[in-house]
């Protein structure tokens, strides 16, 4: 094999962690939005709505955990594109990369969108839950 068949081969190898990694955010934001989903259809008093507040913030940092990940190996895989000599052909080891930490990319646009939307919209049901909840008059008019 050839000096360039090698780099292509650490390049290839590179993006398929790569795409596992993004994968694997994709399936995160599905069972996000499943588990809260189930919650909030199997809850059985109105305090149990607080409990679709676990699953969304254990989801989100580790969302962000992948995304730390993925920005890690994007840059393993610019370093390996460029050719720079720091690095090892084939050597996979990620850590020596720095990027933002995970509160920081739970903040990020591509999450704080999704999982910020969907914490908006719960918070927003909570309190309409909660005013229901207290006022049974109210419940009575707008039902």
């Amino acid at each position: 094999m050839g000096d360039d068949d090698l780099h292509t081969k650490d390049l290839e190898f590179i993006q398929d962690i790569i795409s596992r990694l993004s994968d694997n955010s994709f399936k995160i934001k599905g069972w996000s939005i499943t588990l809260i989903v189930a919650v909030l259809l199997f809850r059985t008093r109105d305090l149990h709505l607080l409990v679709a507040f676990i699953p969304l913030i254990g989801l989100w940092t580790l969302d962000a955990y992948y995304l730390k990940l993925e920005r890690r190996y994007r840059s393993m895989y610019e370093d390996a594109r460029t050719g720079n000599q720091d690095r090892d052909q084939f050597e996979m080891d990620s850590s020596g990369y720095r990027v933002e930490s995970i509160p920081e990319l739970m903040f990020s646009k591509s999450l704080a969108l999704f999982h910020g939307t969907i914490s908006i919209l719960l918070l927003i049901y909570s309190a309409f839950v909660f005013i229901l909840w207290l006022s049974p008059k109210l419940c009575g008019v707008l039902l």
